[in-house]
């Protein structure tokens, strides 16, 4: 499914009451990012930035896994709440498929 198909979902997100934290965390990564470009352009020593890949991979699986569960406790739960046997089963589908990517990863 592509972003355009996403985008006729509520508006109401499962993050939504914690889009602030996501977004200061993300810029927090975003930073480690540019840290690590710095780190190669420096020469860094290649163990000290293995070290620093692994703490920002564990901060993006931290995010991933904050997003799964507002997916589960919000969009899921919405969905069978409703009673819509279909959007139940593709609110699901949708978990389970985003569950297989992160464990691929």
């Amino acid at each position: 499914m592509t972003s355009t198909e996403h985008e006729d979902h509520s508006a109401a997100h499962g993050y939504m009451s914690d889009k602030d934290e996501y977004l200061k965390r993300l810029r927090r990564i975003e930073g480690q990012a540019r840290g690590l470009q710095r780190m190669v352009e420096d020469e860094k020593y290649c163990i000290d930035i293995l070290t620093q890949v692994s703490a920002m991979t564990k901060a993006l699986q931290a995010v991933g896994l904050g997003l799964l569960e507002d997916h589960l406790s919000h969009c899921v739960v919405d969905a069978a709440r409703s009673g819509d046997d279909e959007a139940t089963a593709t609110k699901l589908k949708e978990a389970t498929d985003a569950i297989a990517r992160f464990t691929r990863s």
